[in-house]
């Protein structure tokens, strides 16, 4: 399930390649991430759907059993303590497709993100 494809070149169409839920799932993580940074600009990069701001805010991917957001760091992961819930390794926080969206646990991520790409953090 992961479109990790060097073919796509917009998130548009890395998210019409899915399915079900994980096609549901990219599409909400999108538009938070547009609500929550409406300056952030999309594009493709590492072969996955990527918001910039300043730097790279935060690329997210979906894959057969979870959604991965990669942007944590250790500061993220100590602050943001309902993290700990989840399988997190390398900078990535992995949801489970299985199972609801935490979208809140989302928009403390990217609203983190912002304030350490902006060098707040």
């Amino acid at each position: 399930m992961n479109p990790s494809h060097p073919a796509f070149q917009t998130i548009d169409e890395y998210i019409a390649a899915l399915e079900g839920e994980a096609q549901a799932k990219m599409l909400a993580i999108r538009k938070l991430v547009q609500q929550e940074a409406p300056k952030a600009r999309e594009a493709i990069k590492y072969r996955m759907p990527t918001f910039t701001l300043v730097g790279n805010l935060v690329h997210f991917a979906a894959f057969k059993k979870h959604i991965s957001i990669f942007a944590a760091s250790s500061a993220m992961l100590k602050e943001i303590e309902e993290l700990a819930q989840y399988t997190t390794e390398k900078g990535t926080i992995q949801f489970p497709i299985d199972q609801p969206l935490p979208l809140e646990i989302i928009r403390k991520v990217i609203r983190f993100r912002m304030l350490e790409d902006a060098g707040k953090r």
